[in-house]
């Protein structure tokens, strides 16, 4: 040991005694003390003219998208070929290499020595980060220093895989440029590895744990895994003793064979090893950050906890999917999506099964496959894709396994318990696609225990859950495509009929009864009556003009649709009865949802509203939930046309302005519960039309409206609480004054120090 560390010694006095290590350092330090002086410079420039407080102030300077510790990844990537480059090359081309030989040191000391003193300057380079790390802990307030640390962690250790590499490369040539051309060669290939063999599951298991990808990352982004841990101590051992090999092999004669059984026995040990510390049920992890964003939220870990027994995901894809799909070599960054519900449940068994199918008469299949049949298109599909036809089951294969009509034949993943119960989670037509920890965690939830049941009432003309008119409400209940559909939040949804299915009723969490066109039967407005007598949830939607066959149901609530449409002032060149509402000030702790809207501000739209007012009390308290933004709105009684015509405030008619009600919460102690109920102004405001809709220069945030009443009326049981705390590390405790003076010190100052000191400590070894 004593010949190794004097070799460290050594070496690390070599690296110190050129200009090269010295022009790196000082080079690092300026770059370094630029970005973080300038995030200071920037946040107390802001703090000067106003600014209270920032966000996540640790996040942002040291491991965020743009912090020290991302750039650091980057410098490492170009400094460490130049500072291993001549480790052993340099001792060929000079010719010492043959008195290491000829002394009593063994390969293995020679290798280590070196290895040990690249480290010690790796060591170095974490002093000099430590030295921000101390800086910010002094000038931030609540300074997240765990998940700085963590990031610390994972540089020096990426540090340490390149110098091993490096090292290797070194003994493999005489010429210091090819050594440090070899380690970008060598990094290169750690880096696309994981797109090598990627359809196959054997090798794929091999070569996506060889890559490096993004394990650097994940402790910079502060979490811990021992997989991550172990991968740079396997790798950097495995290319240390491969530079161990290399250099006994030039003190020896050996056969081709012999050197590569060799070679190759180190890599099947390492590749074992990784593949044992890479199994799920080996991993540990450690979450540094001050919020757990590296973690699923409580919400999520408390569901997993409730699924007992083994549970399957099988992920079917098909090959002629126009919304979604991925081929073979993608299993890997799909099954990332799971990542964190295997951490929590290791047993998680996913699997994948990929077929082709088209519903060959639609519109789109035509357009895009003009004259040709399904097998076709499917081997066009598959010669794009690069990949073979015969790894797709055939319709008739698939059709046979699972029926998947109902999906559509999307990308779609069926997960299935133990104990037999099963759902599907899907993909959806939006810009993200695959579904986010809330659609899976509310999937997982829907199988693991009884969630909200919402029926929805379509007797009498009223707004149907499964059509495609504008006024339709199948957006908000149960379209699987829309990521916002109740069904896709674990909510259980039926269309029903209030006297065919009196006994489903009292099996209903929530009824929703939605603008019906005919007068309901006293047989149903007794079965209603016996719904909210119950204590029973429910939605009632109107709209104006067709309000009073809701009437005998909102005396029982004693809430009333106030004549005429509510109109506004003009802003953007909308038709006046095109209503902007905003959250109401009561409605303050309604729902998380509504809570972002006041910070948001966030806009309402309502496509001709009718106001609400309390009549009479019937036992419920009543708080408004969205108000009219203009407060001198009013409820319209003669305009009819308000395209072509210009509505005006008149008081003689028994028009009245002022801030309009335009959906109410109820909610009172009945029969042991507390009942909900919404009142909504407007039936258009979450259908399928308004939806859709877009405005322009007109925001609107109505999708927001599902989401908030239905967390209300399930007791916050869905959808699932996926939001994590808030970062407290969001003020600096330094001025504008204070910051000058740190960019001085820290940006010009110490470099020049450091240059100073190494033309001092040159010159004097050049003098002896």
């Amino acid at each position: 040991m004593r010949v190794i560390y004097k070799i460290a010694r050594l070496e690390l006095a070599n690296l110190f005694y050129s200009p090269v290590a010295w022009m790196l350092l000082v080079i690092l330090v300026f770059m370094m003390s630029s970005m973080f002086t300038q995030a200071f410079d920037g946040m107390t420039l802001y703090q000067r003219f106003g600014a209270e407080s920032f966000y996540a102030v640790s996040e942002n300077i040291f491991y965020g998208l743009n912090g020290m510790w991302p750039m650091m990844k980057r410098l490492l990537y170009f400094f460490m070929p130049l500072l291993t480059m001549g480790l052993v090359s340099q001792e060929f081309s000079r010719g010492s290499v043959k008195l290491l030989f000829s002394s009593p040191i063994s390969s293995r000391q020679i290798v280590l020595g070196k290895y040990l003193g690249i480290m010690f300057c790796g060591l170095v380079i974490m002093v000099v980060l430590m030295l921000y790390v101390l800086v910010g802990w002094c000038c931030i307030k609540s300074f997240e220093w765990t998940a700085v640390l963590t990031g610390m962690l994972g540089l020096f250790l990426l540090m340490a895989l390149y110098a091993a590499i490096g090292l290797f490369m070194s003994t493999l040539t005489t010429y210091q440029i090819v050594a440090a051309i070899g380690l970008f060669a060598m990094l290169a290939i750690l880096n696309i590895t994981s797109e090598i063999g990627q359809g196959y599951e054997f090798v794929r298991e091999i070569t996506y744990w060889l890559a490096i990808g993004k394990r650097a990352d994940n402790f910079i982004n502060g979490l811990i895994c021992s997989e991550d841990l172990l991968y740079f101590m396997i790798l950097s051992a495995m290319f240390v003793c491969f530079a161990i090999l290399k250099m006994q092999l030039r003190r020896e004669r050996a056969s081709f064979i012999n050197k590569t059984g060799r070679y190759l026995a180190i890599f099947v040990v390492a590749m074992l090893l990784g593949y044992i510390t890479s199994r799920p049920m080996m991993k540990i992890y450690h979450d540094s950050t001050y919020n757990k964003v590296n973690t699923l939220t409580q919400a999520s870990q408390d569901i997993v906890k409730k699924l007992d027994g083994g549970l399957k995901i099988t992920t079917y894809v098909n090959l002629l999917d126009m919304n979604y799909r991925i081929t073979h070599d993608r299993i890997k960054r799909d099954i990332a999506r799971y990542d964190r519900f295997v951490r929590f449940k290791p047993e998680i068994e996913l699997d994948y099964v990929f077929y082709y199918y088209a519903d060959t008469n639609s519109r789109s299949f035509r357009y895009y496959n003009p004259g040709k049949t399904m097998r076709q298109a499917a081997e066009d599909q598959a010669e794009m894709s690069r990949t073979s036809l015969r790894r797709y089951l055939r319709p008739d294969e698939i059709n046979r396994q699972i029926d998947l009509s109902g999906e559509r034949y999307r990308f779609v993943s069926l997960i299935e318990r133990e104990n037999g119960r099963k759902t599907f989670l899907r993909t959806f037509y939006d810009s993200r696609k695959v579904p986010s920890e809330i659609e899976i965690s509310a999937a997982l939830k829907r199988i693991a225990m009884k969630l909200p049941s919402v029926g929805f009432v379509s007797d009498h003309k009223a707004r149907s859950i499964s059509g495609d008119r504008n006024r339709d409400y199948s957006y908000m209940m149960a379209e699987k495509s829309y990521r916002q559909a109740l069904v896709n939040q674990g909510f259980d949804v039926y269309e029903i009929q209030l006297v065919r299915d009196r006994n489903m009723l009292d099996s209903l969490d929530v009824l929703v009864v939605a603008e019906p066109l005919e007068p309901f039967s006293e047989e149903e407005l007794a079965l209603l009556n016996r719904h909210i007598d119950n204590g029973k949830n429910l939605i009632v939607a109107g709209k104006p003009n067709t309000d009073e066959y809701l009437k005998p149901l909102t005396d029982m609530l004693g809430v009333r649709f106030t004549s005429g449409v509510l109109v506004q002032k003009s802003e953007y060149d909308q038709p006046a009865n095109l209503l902007f509402c905003r959250v109401a000030d009561e409605a303050h702790g309604f729902s998380r949802y509504f809570s972002r809207s006041f910070t948001m501000d966030g806009n309402y739209t309502m496509p001709g509203a009718a106001a609400l007012e309390q009549v009479k009390d019937c036992g419920f308290r009543m708080t408004p939930l969205l108000v009219s933004r203009d407060s001198n709105c009013w409820n319209e009684l003669q305009t009819i046309d308000f395209i072509n015509e210009i509505a005006t405030l008149d008081t003689a008619s028994g028009e009245h302005a002022g801030t309009k009600i335009t959906m109410l919460a109820l909610n009172r102690e009945r029969n042991g519960r507390d009942q909900r109920i919404i009142v909504v102004g407007d039936a258009d405001c979450f259908s399928m039309g308004e939806l859709e809709a877009s405005r322009r220069g007109i925001p609107s945030s109505n999708g927001v409206l599902i989401d908030a009443m239905f967390e209300w009326l399930s007791y916050g049981e869905l959808p699932v609480n996926t939001v994590y705390d808030s970062k407290i590390d969001n003020n600096i405790y330094i001025n504008h004054r204070t910051s000058y003076i740190m960019t001085i010190v820290l940006k010009w100052v110490l470099p020049a120090l450091l240059l100073l000191l190494g033309v001092v400590l040159l010159i004097r070894r050049k003098g002896k």
